[in-house]
Formats: C-alpha cells, structure tokens, sequence
C-alpha cells in the first residue's frame, strides 16, 4: 500500500525523457536544501530519486513524480507514478542482479538502501508507483 503523501508539495514533475530526471534530481535536492539537508543525506535521496525516475522514464512509459516536504518531521517524501506495465513479480526485481533491460539489476533495491522509507506499489497493465522519504 502506498503512503499518504505528507508535507506541503513543493514541485510535481513529468517524466518523459531524460532531462526531465535531470529536472526531478534538481526539485528533490532544491527540497532537501530547504531543510538544510548534511550533503550525503542529500547525494544519497536524490541518487534513490534519480533512480527511479530513471524507470518510470525507461520502463514505465513516463509518469510523474511529485515532491512534498514536511518541515515539522522534517522529511522530503516522493511520489513517482508510471503508466507502464507493471512489475510482474516485486520480489525478484527488488533482488540485486535481476534485470529485465540486461542492466546490473541494482536499481531497486538500491534506491531502497539509501532512503528511510520506501514502498513499491505495482499492478500488471496499470503501472507502478515508488513512494519513499529521506531525512535531512
């Protein structure tokens, strides 16, 4: 089940091509700014982000991806929404070396590694969406 979005939304972002990950990475490290993020907190998120926004571009036909920040926790969440087939099995493409694009299979489970939170929501014909949160 994906998360409620928390925070006020700072920036909502499609995701067509690759400069609009380059746009989503700059948004997300611009939120983390606000709440004057350490430097590796921030490399670590946005490189999480850059991720996955990577695949709703690749894999997922393009979507969007959504900022929210919450001062009060404070935290940076994102809401990344693609229009694509799904993921078939969640399991085994959250397991490293999986691939189905004949990359290194790390993309997943490593966005997962360097974010506080994440969740994976995935149906067949109606695409998938990855919530997760970094700290400051």
């Amino acid at each position: 089940m994906t998360a409620q979005p928390a925070g006020v939304l700072f920036g909502s972002i499609p995701l067509e091509t690759d400069r609009d990950v380059a746009r989503a990475r700059k948004s997300v490290s611009n939120a983390m700014d606000t709440l004057g993020s350490r430097a590796s907190r921030k490399t670590r998120f946005v490189t999480a982000v850059s991720e996955i926004a990577r695949n709703a571009v690749m894999h997922g036909g393009g979507g969007t991806l959504t900022v929210y920040v919450d001062s009060a926790k404070p935290r940076v969440m994102i809401v990344c929404t693609d229009r694509g087939p799904g993921i078939a099995n969640v399991d085994r493409a959250m397991e490293d070396g999986y691939s189905t694009a004949g990359s290194m299979g790390r993309g997943l489970g490593g966005a997962r590694r360097l974010v506080e939170s994440f969740s994976l929501d995935s149906v067949a014909g109606q695409g998938t969406t990855v919530t997760m949160v970094g700290i400051p």
